[in-house]
């Protein structure tokens, strides 16, 4: 999961992308960067770190141009090495950076054509480098001293031949304009929007509608599967479909964790999709315990807090914030180490003693992944006095590993996977386990506002992968990627290399 922006503007861009990042950060806190283009010449700044620690003033400064693309990152294929820090550049043709959200299923495949028979070098193990160095390829074959909008959409269409997986796009051409595309399922989300000024029309692309909300900018749609959108630096816009067979098959845990509450993806509110996460919930509550004796309802923040509410309601039981966060520290599911996630819980939540003390209270989350995390609550709710703690999870089992840009862990990490729901509960000391069963979760997202939207990858919870390519051998190969030693190693690699180029 990563956030992603670009701007063709009539003054200086570097404020408004900056201020996009920002809203995209939740999307993706272990990198940034912006590059922006002005006269032909480029003006980069990426680090490690979260955007407002990336970009100082002497950076902003530096960052010049009507014309840019920025990118929040963490890790999904690859390190998370400054060095992989997006937006990635190659010289040749025209000069062409690129930022990506997303994850390429056959990226060895690609390795291995773009060095053999395309003749390009790939410095880093990022796939969002093999795919820019695939689409300039596919640029450069056109022959154009100057690209049209057929040849960048020739380009795109020769990318999604050869590229397999979920991936969001944008990637400025130096001197000639801004590209968006999306892959052929719509798996990751992207959108473009347009805002008037006084000295004429801009125009944005972002991961999230809301991204454009807070800029000012109108949201004109997001882009169909496998289309592609193409502004020109001076303002002309392009939109072509360059897939053969496209569908839409979006991430549906976009709706369950990933995306912001106030963002609309594929013409669906995510935080209606919430509220009907939540009614689902409590239709399950009353279907299997009609006789429940749950005192009060208390989401875990941030994310469950829309269902937790709605469920609250469709049950009649109070509904409480019994914890408050420390939104200083990061999302626990990506961090390396059992060790460092079980400090990080009881860092980032503390009780409030007087919302559990003898109550039989409800505990709501978005989704239970390894099990760290709501095991280390449900102590904590006992310690502040619960009589009972009851669990349930706005999304069905995690079952089985994403491939297409989360970062979720081996699947031997995921604790539902293998279990029954009465083992799981019992692993996390909860007094009652109660999942969301696939079906409501999809017709809580699914609207008819959205009707080209009948069907959702739902990977993780079915183990159904919507390319058709992902096989055991390609889940034993990110099993080994994944695991927990796997990233300690990795991060003591970065670590040394940062300090060395330091």
């Amino acid at each position: 999961m990563c956030g992603i922006v670009g701007i063709v503007g009539k003054t200086n861009v570097n404020q408004s992308l900056y201020d996009a990042l920002t809203v995209l950060q939740h999307r993706g806190q272990d990198a940034a960067g912006i590059v922006t283009s002005r006269d032909g010449k480029l003006y980069l700044r990426k680090d490690n770190g979260l955007v407002r620690d990336v970009f100082q003033q002497r950076h902003m400064q530096h960052l010049i141009g009507h014309m840019g693309i920025g990118h929040v990152r963490y890790p999904t294929a690859g390190s998370s090495s400054s060095a992989e820090a997006q937006p990635f550049y190659v010289n040749s043709p025209y000069g062409i950076t690129l930022a990506h959200n997303g994850n390429l299923t056959n990226v060895e495949q690609l390795s291995r054509e773009i060095y053999e028979s395309d003749l390009r070098h790939v410095n880093t193990t990022s796939d969002s480098e093999v795919l820019l160095n695939v689409f300039a390829h596919e640029l450069a074959v056109r022959n154009k001293l100057q690209p049209t909008e057929d040849d960048v959409f020739a380009a795109v269409s020769e990318v999604h031949e050869r590229c397999r997986g979920g991936y969001a796009v944008v990637a400025m051409i130096t001197g000639y304009g801004i590209v968006g595309f999306r892959d052929p399922n719509a798996i990751r989300p992207i959108v473009f929007g347009q805002r008037h000024t006084e000295y004429g029309v801009e125009y944005m692309i972002a991961s999230e509608s809301v991204a454009l909300d807070v800029l000012g900018f109108t949201l004109i749609r997001d882009l169909e599967p496998g289309e592609a959108v193409y502004i020109t630096e001076d303002g002309r816009l392009y939109t072509r479909q360059c897939a053969q067979n496209p569908q839409y098959a979006p991430c549906i845990f976009e709706h369950v964790y990933l995306a912001r509450p106030d963002s609309i993806i594929d013409g669906i509110s995510v935080y209606k999709a919430r509220l009907r996460m939540g009614e689902k919930l409590a239709e399950k509550i009353q279907r299997e315990r009609p006789d429940h004796d749950i005192d009060v309802v208390i989401p875990i923040p941030d994310t469950s807090r829309t269902a937790a509410l709605e469920l609250a309601n469709h049950l009649g039981v109070k509904f409480r914030e019994g914890f408050v966060k420390n939104r200083y520290i990061g999302r626990t599911f990506i961090m390396p180490g059992q060790a460092a996630r079980k400090k990080s819980v009881r860092q980032k939540l503390n009780a409030i003693e007087l919302e559990f003390r003898g109550k039989n209270v409800m505990l709501v989350d978005d989704s239970i992944v390894r099990g760290t995390t709501c095991k280390q609550i449900i102590q904590m709710a006992r310690e502040a006095g619960a009589k009972k703690v009851y669990f349930c999870s706005a999304a069905p089992a995690v079952r089985f590993p994403n491939v297409y840009g989360i970062d979720m862990p081996s699947v031997h990490e995921l604790i539902a996977h293998g279990r029954t729901t009465e083992e799981v509960g019992e692993l996390i000391g909860a007094d009652w386990l109660l999942y969301q069963d696939i079906q409501d979760l999809k017709e809580a997202v699914r609207t008819r506002k959205a009707p080209k939207v009948e069907q959702f990858d739902c990977a993780v919870f079915d183990g159904e992968y919507i390319t058709g390519d992902v096989d055991a051998a390609y889940l034993n190969r990110i099993e080994q990627a994944r695991n927990d030693a796997a990233k300690v190693k990795h991060q003591a690699v970065s670590a040394i290399i940062d300090l060395y180029n330091d």
